[in-house]
């Protein structure tokens, strides 16, 4: 089952955030399988990121080696990346 991890950031800087995302100091692009990061459309200095994985497992690893790198040191967090899986999903 595809699991994700989910996190929420505050940041004056959008494009420097992003620059620190991309450098990838916790290895996502080997371990996961994408990526979706939305912005506040009220306050579009909220950012808040899901990342696919093939598994919970793969999920929580790739979490653990997130919050070792010291990546998320230089970024304000305001929900630390969270291990979720679909419970339920719908289209319309």
């Amino acid at each position: 089952m595809a699991a994700f991890t989910m996190a929420h950031f505050e940041t004056d800087d959008y494009d420097a955030w992003k620059e620190t995302f991309d450098s990838d100091r916790g290895g996502r692009k080997q371990a996961a399988e994408g990526h979706v990061i939305s912005r506040g459309v009220d306050d579009p200095r909220q950012v808040f990121v899901r990342v696919e994985f093939a598994s919970s497992d793969g999920a929580a690893a790739f979490r653990e080696r997130l919050m070792q790198s010291g990546a998320l040191e230089d970024v304000v967090v305001i929900t630390p990346p969270t291990v979720v899986e679909v419970v339920d999903s719908a289209e319309y």
